[in-house]
């Protein structure tokens, strides 16, 4: 308060400040403060200690300050001095740039005038705009980055569209989660008779039959995961047409899309003596089982028939996992299958058990085919389940059983078992060697028994010594 009561502010007054004060004050509100007379020479300078570029002012007592100054600034700058001695109008501060030292850019400096009571002499203010410069820059970065995804989103739109409509199969998108339709092409449109935009936004559901719209979704779901997806056949709304839907899931935008190629019966006729349908309808409805493996073992895919032969729910539970798991001797009928596959490309019947993890071992007959992927080697396994009515009739063409007959009557019953174990033995030597190819290690797991177990045997039959090829 003033002697007579006034406030300071209400009636245009500062409180009296002191000279070390008020220094501290400017550059608390400034990051530099220039005292230049009229003709802009530069009386003193005030630096505020945080200003990093403070070097600048060093020594530029007695300067002119358009020396100061970049070319373009100069002229701006003088201009503005010039109006504000003159008092015509509002002054508004002025954007300047200092030019650009060694090893540094310009300086934008943003300076504000202002009259200190000296005559001939004025205060000017600079604020440091490199950050707010920084930050137009950062601003402007990100708009032409936005640009260019604005016009690279545009370009991918622009041939989804073009090929969505140009294709002449009919081809639906909905929403797993809400179970609408979000992308319809023309031909998909004619086939239900519709225009697109009356389709987008319905659920799938609401454009086939209403007896199959309940587990309709839940039939693709299962089929597009079954990573050998089938087509599945749905009727049209009114039930006079039918269509076939070959369904992929795929994810987008954190939600998982429904997209369904339609075939219609026009189509499924012509196609239907191509080789790819003849071999997928043999795959899919064929009595015999059918296993892809890789030569790691691992199962690819199987079909219907053999998990039916292991007692399995899904092919998804057997994806992955190693077909030696379910043979009887495991590595060993693979080995001596993928072996005789690779060396003449087919192995036309093996003979061998199979089981799964809770059903007891059957009787199987195997046919191995190898072929190439790319450049993936991979096995195809046909299985048949072999019965008692597969097993062969007839009398035994084997020499050592012919004279085990010839024993009867002139040899005692328990000369003629012992001959008869060594004749059963042999023929079971000679085929594992046989189709282990002469590999004896492989051979001897086969019968249970060890290598030299299995070659004091070979020494026994005289066939230690045999052509490999038995």
């Amino acid at each position: 308060m003033t002697a007579r009561g006034l406030k300071f502010w209400n009636a245009g007054d500062v409180p009296l400040i002191a000279p070390d004060i008020l220094g501290d004050i400017l550059t608390a509100v400034a990051d530099v403060g220039l005292v230049i007379a009229d003709d802009g020479t530069v009386l003193s300078v005030l630096l505020n200690p945080a200003f990093a570029d403070g070097s600048r002012f060093e020594g530029v007592d007695g300067t002119d300050i358009a020396d100061m100054l970049t070319p373009e600034s100069r002229i701006k700058f003088t201009k503005r001095l010039a109006a504000f001695l003159t008092d015509t109008g509002d002054v508004r501060p002025v954007e300047v740039n200092h030019p650009a030292k060694t090893g540094r850019r310009e300086l934008p400096i943003r300076y504000s005038f202002h009259r200190i009571g000296t005559p001939g002499a004025l205060l000017l203010l600079g604020r440091d705009l490199r950050p707010v410069a920084d930050m137009q820059q950062q601003l402007v970065s990100a708009q032409m980055a936005l640009e260019r995804d604005y016009e690279a989103h545009r370009d991918y739109e622009m041939r989804f569209r073009v090929l969505l409509d140009s294709t002449t199969d009919g081809v639906l998108m909905a929403t797993m989660q809400t179970g609408l339709v979000s992308e319809a092409n023309i031909a998909a449109a004619e086939t239900f008779g519709k225009t697109r935009d009356a389709i987008l936004g319905q659920p799938l559901t609401s454009l086939f039959d209403t007896r199959q719209a309940a587990n309709m979704i839940d039939r693709l779901t299962t089929q597009a995961l079954s990573g050998a997806p089938a087509p599945v056949e749905v009727a049209l709304k009114g039930g006079d047409r039918t269509v076939l839907l070959r369904p992929t899931i795929f994810r987008a935008a954190g939600e998982r899309i429904l997209l369904c190629h339609i075939i219609t019966q026009g189509a499924t006729a012509a196609s239907a003596d191509t080789l790819d349908q003849s071999l997928r309808g043999v795959y899919t409805h064929g009595p015999d089982s059918m296993v892809f493996a890789g030569a790691d073992a691992a199962i690819l895919s199987a079909n219907d028939s053999f998990l039916n032969l292991i007692g399995a729910a899904h092919d998804m539970s057997v994806r992955g996992q190693p077909l030696t798991d379910l043979l009887q001797r495991g590595t060993v009928d693979f080995k001596v299958m993928t072996e005789n596959a690779a060396q003449s490309g087919r192995l036309r019947a093996y003979a061998t058990k199979i089981a799964g993890d809770y059903g007891s071992p059957r009787d199987v007959e195997i046919a191995v085919t190898r072929f190439h992927a790319g450049a993936v080697p991979v096995f195809a396994f046909v299985i048949r389940e072999v019965g008692p009515a597969d097993a062969p009739r007839g009398e035994p063409g084997d020499d050592g059983l012919s004279s085990v007959k010839e024993l009867v009557g002139s040899s005692t019953l328990k000369d003629i078992v012992a001959e008869t174990t060594n004749v059963v033995e042999r023929m079971c030597i000679e085929t594992a060697i046989a189709l282990t190819m002469n590999n004896r290690v492989a051979a001897a797991e086969m019968l249970g028994l060890s290598r030299q177990s299995l070659y004091v045997k070979l020494r026994k039959f005289g066939l230690i010594d045999r052509d490999t090829t038995i």
